[in-house]
């Protein structure tokens, strides 16, 4: 069964959609969520969830799914997976400082709710009705390409028809003294759709999803992945740890070069690059890969291009 990609949103500073995403050299300025999704509901919502939003909202706008900011889809037929590492930690640090301090009293009922593991999908899900499979991975720097290889196993078991993946992180001061530095303060979201179902309704395919692999190093894992994906790569995307293990000659993307520590948001920020790089005229498939010898795993994914259209038959 083959699986699309319909959609790429992006939410970094100075790259709102996939060509700015791959062409960029440095990021400049700030998102600004209200210039995105207007200044209504925005209020106590934390950081991480405002950025997951505004990613969500243009990654359906590009996908044909939302119009004149209505949704145009099944609700109950679009699942929504997160990946965020890093999340709405500032709101759970900030709830347990103020329980440990004043008791439960103290805690505000504004922000019980958000010290939710999974506010940022749940905030995505009541915003554009999408009442599908709700999830979020929160599983280290494979964590991205999880959740896109989680939304490809959701479409071909038949639960969902479209599937929105978003990878977010949030810069504040709470996050970068748990990490050590500044993050890359935004993100990026695709829509997946089986191949028959972006058919049906003329949706633009941009990228078809290609295999997956997961393991403990690098070298094994690619090596996996070159089993199964014989044709040489156009370019990869991935740590700069990981390129000594990378087939050579194929030109080589660090995202976290230009944007910084992504953490849980690498693998769907690779994705949204790559997908870039395939519009622009990339020949090849791209191979992405997240986590190095010294994380707890490493993740694959290859998107390729779509296969040109047939054409019409003459009669």
């Amino acid at each position: 069964m083959m699986i699309t990609v319909t959609g790429v949103g992006v939410a970094l500073p100075g790259a709102d959609h996939a060509a700015a995403l791959a062409a960029a050299r440095r990021p400049e300025g700030t998102v600004e969520p209200a210039a995105v999704l207007g200044k209504k509901g925005l209020r106590y919502k934390d950081r991480a969830t405002q950025l997951g939003l505004c990613a969500a909202q243009r990654v359906l706008a590009d996908a044909g799914l939302l119009r004149e900011g209505t949704p145009v889809l099944d609700g109950a037929r679009t699942a929504v997976l997160v990946s965020s590492n890093l999340g709405n930690v500032d709101t759970v640090c900030r709830v347990t400082r103020t329980i440990a301090e004043e008791g439960t009293y103290g805690v505000s009922p504004m922000d019980t709710p958000n010290a939710s593991s999974n506010i940022i999908a749940s905030e995505i899900a009541i915003r554009f009705g999408l009442k599908g499979p709700n999830l979020t991975l929160c599983n280290g720097p494979t964590s991205g390409l999880d959740a896109v290889r989680w939304a490809t196993t959701l479409l071909r078991a038949g639960r969902a028809d479209h599937a929105v993946v978003v990878g977010v992180e949030p810069d504040n001061e709470i996050v970068r003294r748990l990490v050590g530095g500044p993050v890359a303060d935004g993100g990026a979201a695709l829509v997946l759709e089986r191949a028959e179902a972006a058919e049906a309704r003329g949706a633009t395919v941009r990228a078809v999803v290609g295999a997956h692999t997961r393991g403990p190093d690098v070298r094994g894992t690619i090596a996996e992945l070159a089993e199964v994906e014989p044709e040489t790569p156009a370019a990869w995307f991935a740590p700069a740890g990981a390129a000594p293990a990378l087939p050579a000659g194929q030109p080589g993307h660090d995202l976290a070069a230009t944007w910084g520590e992504l953490s849980g948001a690498l693998g769907v920020v690779q994705c949204a690059a790559a997908v870039g790089a395939l519009d622009a005229g990339a020949d090849g498939p791209m191979w992405l890969v997240a986590g190095t010898d010294g994380d707890d795993g490493v993740a694959t994914l290859v998107l390729r291009r779509p296969a040109p259209a047939a054409a019409p038959v003459p009669r």
